[in-house]
């Protein structure tokens, strides 16, 4: 079989999936969907505090060479495109963030703020 760098990563996601549902969601204000035009829209499974991340997501930003002291804002994990099936409801079972720099094929999103979709 062969290892490749997006199997590490991919692999490397699975305790933020065991850490998402053992941290509290988080208490930074939502925007309405409306408002956010940093971006598209991201549905993550996993999302902390830029000042506060768990070890397991500063080892995975540390592998993708993001220098994790000037981050700001929230850090989204394991992240797809939002879609809105009609306004206030989406395919989302998870955070629903918007963030500024979603270029990192939905492994983290950074610079997130938590939306809802119901604004």
């Amino acid at each position: 079989m062969k290892f490749t760098i997006a199997s590490a990563l991919a692999l490397s996601t699975l305790p933020l999936l065991t850490a998402a549902n053992i941290l509290p969601r988080t208490t930074t204000p939502t925007i309405p969907a409306s408002q956010c035009n940093t971006g598209d829209l991201q549905c993550c499974l996993s999302a902390q505090e830029s000042d506060a991340l768990t070890q397991p997501l500063r080892s995975l930003l540390e592998l993708l060479g993001i220098n994790i002291n000037g981050l700001t804002g929230m850090v989204g994990a394991t992240c797809s495109p939002l879609h809105i099936i009609v306004p206030g409801f989406s395919d989302c079972t998870a955070q629903t963030l918007c963030c500024n720099n979603n270029s990192f094929s939905g492994i983290v999103a950074l610079g997130c703020v938590p939306v809802n979709i119901n604004l």
